[in-house]
Protein backbone atom coordinates (compact mmCIF):
# COMPACT_ATOMS: atom_id res chain seq x y z
CA UNK A 1 0.00 0.00 0.00
CA UNK A 2 1.59 3.01 -0.94
CA UNK A 3 1.62 5.76 1.18
CA UNK A 4 2.69 9.96 1.31
CA UNK A 5 3.58 11.63 4.73
CA UNK A 6 4.26 15.10 4.22
CA UNK A 7 5.97 17.53 6.86
CA UNK A 8 7.35 20.71 7.38
CA UNK A 9 4.13 23.08 7.77
CA UNK A 10 3.48 25.63 10.37
CA UNK A 11 3.61 29.14 10.87
CA UNK A 12 5.78 31.90 9.74
CA UNK A 13 6.27 35.51 9.57
CA UNK A 14 5.62 37.12 6.35
CA UNK A 15 8.71 37.13 4.77
CA UNK A 16 10.22 33.79 6.25
CA UNK A 17 10.91 30.43 5.04
CA UNK A 18 9.84 27.25 5.10
CA UNK A 19 10.66 23.50 3.63
CA UNK A 20 7.86 20.90 2.45
CA UNK A 21 8.95 17.28 1.96
CA UNK A 22 6.43 14.51 0.92
CA UNK A 23 8.09 11.33 1.10
CA UNK A 24 6.51 7.92 -0.84
CA UNK A 25 6.42 4.70 0.88
CA UNK A 26 5.42 1.44 -0.76
CA UNK A 27 5.31 -0.13 -4.10
CA UNK A 28 4.69 3.24 -6.14
CA UNK A 29 6.50 1.88 -8.98
CA UNK A 30 7.67 4.22 -11.90
CA UNK A 31 7.15 7.97 -10.83
CA UNK A 32 7.16 10.54 -13.97
CA UNK A 33 5.41 13.44 -11.93
CA UNK A 34 5.79 15.15 -8.26
CA UNK A 35 3.44 17.98 -7.50
CA UNK A 36 2.50 20.48 -4.83
CA UNK A 37 -1.02 21.64 -4.94
CA UNK A 38 -2.46 24.30 -2.10
CA UNK A 39 -5.93 24.86 -0.69
CA UNK A 40 -7.18 27.82 0.72
CA UNK A 41 -9.99 27.97 2.73
CA UNK A 42 -13.38 28.99 0.52
CA UNK A 43 -11.01 28.27 -2.83
CA UNK A 44 -10.69 25.70 -4.87
CA UNK A 45 -7.07 23.24 -4.94
CA UNK A 46 -4.62 24.78 -7.19
CA UNK A 47 -1.44 23.64 -8.58
CA UNK A 48 1.75 25.33 -7.06
CA UNK A 49 4.62 23.36 -8.98
CA UNK A 50 5.36 19.99 -10.35
CA UNK A 51 8.97 18.31 -11.61
CA UNK A 52 8.74 15.56 -13.99
CA UNK A 53 12.52 13.71 -14.72
CA UNK A 54 13.29 12.81 -18.60
CA UNK A 55 16.56 10.58 -18.06
CA UNK A 56 18.46 12.58 -15.85
CA UNK A 57 17.40 15.91 -16.51
CA UNK A 58 14.42 17.48 -14.24
CA UNK A 59 11.73 19.87 -15.96
CA UNK A 60 10.24 22.19 -12.99
CA UNK A 61 7.41 24.09 -13.60
CA UNK A 62 5.68 26.88 -11.51
CA UNK A 63 2.49 29.04 -11.01
CA UNK A 64 3.40 32.89 -11.89
CA UNK A 65 2.33 33.90 -8.23
CA UNK A 66 5.34 31.23 -6.92
CA UNK A 67 8.19 31.89 -9.26
CA UNK A 68 10.91 33.29 -8.15
CA UNK A 69 10.11 32.33 -4.59
CA UNK A 70 9.13 28.94 -4.77
CA UNK A 71 11.45 25.77 -5.66
CA UNK A 72 10.83 22.32 -6.06
CA UNK A 73 13.06 19.62 -6.46
CA UNK A 74 13.07 15.72 -6.05
CA UNK A 75 15.07 12.94 -4.98
CA UNK A 76 14.36 10.13 -6.69
CA UNK A 77 16.61 7.07 -4.81
CA UNK A 78 13.79 8.10 -1.40
CA UNK A 79 10.74 8.54 -3.08
CA UNK A 80 10.80 12.14 -1.83
CA UNK A 81 9.94 15.46 -3.28
CA UNK A 82 10.51 19.07 -1.67
CA UNK A 83 8.86 22.68 -1.78
CA UNK A 84 11.58 25.05 -0.19
CA UNK A 85 9.08 28.26 0.30
CA UNK A 86 11.11 31.81 0.45
CA UNK A 87 9.76 35.07 0.47
CA UNK A 88 6.76 33.55 2.18
CA UNK A 89 3.40 36.09 1.99
CA UNK A 90 0.01 35.93 3.55
CA UNK A 91 -1.80 35.33 0.92
CA UNK A 92 0.33 32.16 0.69
CA UNK A 93 -1.36 30.61 3.58
CA UNK A 94 -3.06 27.35 2.68
CA UNK A 95 -3.46 23.76 2.97
CA UNK A 96 -0.63 22.19 0.76
CA UNK A 97 -0.90 19.30 -0.66
CA UNK A 98 1.73 16.73 -2.36
CA UNK A 99 0.97 14.44 -5.68
CA UNK A 100 2.79 11.62 -6.79
CA UNK A 101 2.16 9.92 -10.47
CA UNK A 102 3.06 6.41 -11.55
CA UNK A 103 0.37 3.99 -12.86
CA UNK A 104 -1.82 5.84 -10.18
CA UNK A 105 -1.80 9.30 -8.76
CA UNK A 106 -1.31 10.06 -5.03
CA UNK A 107 -1.88 11.98 -2.38
CA UNK A 108 -0.45 13.26 0.49
CA UNK A 109 -2.61 14.11 3.42
CA UNK A 110 -1.83 18.15 3.44
CA UNK A 111 0.59 20.17 5.74
CA UNK A 112 -1.06 23.42 6.75
CA UNK A 113 1.27 26.66 5.89
CA UNK A 114 0.08 30.02 7.93
CA UNK A 115 1.80 33.17 6.85
CA UNK A 116 1.08 35.79 9.68
CA UNK A 117 2.60 38.39 11.72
Amino acid sequence: QVQLVESGGGLVQPGGSLRLSCAASGSIGSIYLMAWYRQAPGKERELVASIRSSGRTNYADYADYVKGRFTISRDNAKNTVYLQMNSLKPEDTAAYYCRISSMYDYWGQGTQVTVSS
